[in-house]
């Protein structure tokens, strides 16, 4: 499964729900790195350099980091979502779908 890297505002609920499907998820908070205000370049970083692949739901920022780093370890963007099983199943089948998530943007969005 893959390896995954929560950026600090990220739903927890869609972690463990990521976790009970098979993934390796941290977060910034267990990699001791919460409440730092982190800019989101040295997020990804970190992400990259232990060969994560970022979750977040700050789309906008990322966009723009996945079209100046294309070397990253992979960038899933996801929109709020409440409905926290429904988008770990969605990222799931996402991330199942790619052969590698190295350079990749993902988009998981809400259903309506």
């Amino acid at each position: 499964m893959s390896r995954l890297y929560a950026n600090e505002n990220f739903p927890r609920p869609v972690v463990l729900e990521l976790r009970h499907h098979g993934h390796d998820v941290l977060t910034v908070q267990e990699a001791g790195k919460a409440s730092r205000s982190l800019p989101d370049e040295a997020v990804l970083k970190f992400a990259t350099d232990d060969g994560r692949a970022v979750l977040t739901i700050n789309r906008l920022h990322f966009l723009r980091l996945h079209r100046r780093f294309p070397g990253h370890a992979g960038i899933i963007v996801c929109t709020f979502d409440p409905d926290f099983p429904g988008q770990a199943a969605r990222i799931h089948a996402a991330i199942s779908a790619q052969t590698t998530l190295t350079g990749s943007l993902l988009r998981i969005n809400r259903l309506a």
